[in-house]
């Protein structure tokens, strides 16, 4: 995939918070070719694997490319738009003083959008939109081949 303009489609499952989780991505370059990929964790939570989902993706795209990404996650979709910034003035502390959950992914997340142009965009799930319930399905896929 050459860098130009992609749409991403990103979920994250996990069966028990924590337990088997799955995360997968679509990512559809501009000339309607797709990459598809998924894969799992054995003891995760949800939201490292809505984080995974992300971070895999974007690692798929080249440097020098504009990414919408599109997640039913709000977690992921205001922390890299609206809370990033703060938890990093605030040494990765959120606004009550505690730490950031799994901060060691949302710094992965970081760095790989550094290069890259993303426009982070959430959709409902679960709402029929096609590649959102294809990547939810994979996901969960993902979790029955492991088990």
């Amino acid at each position: 995939m050459s860098a130009e303009n992609y749409q991403i489609w990103t979920d994250g499952a996990c069966r028990g918070n924590p337990g088997p989780g799955g995360w997968a991505y679509i990512v559809r370059a501009g000339d309607g070719s797709e990459e598809v990929c998924y894969d799992h964790h054995r003891s995760t939570t949800n939201n490292r694997m809505e984080l995974t989902a992300a971070l895999e993706a974007l690692r798929s795209i080249p440097d020098g490319s504009e990414a919408t990404l599109f997640s039913d996650s709000q977690y992921v979709v205001k922390g890299m738009s609206e809370w990033v910034k703060g938890w990093q003035r605030r040494n990765w502390r959120k606004s009550d003083g505690k730490p950031v959950l799994n901060d060691d992914i949302w710094k992965q997340l970081i760095q790989a959008a550094v290069g890259r142009t993303i426009h982070w965009s959430w959709v409902e799930g679960h709402a029929g939109h096609e590649e959102n319930e294809r990547c939810d399905a994979l996901a969960n896929r993902a979790i029955d081949e492991a088990s």
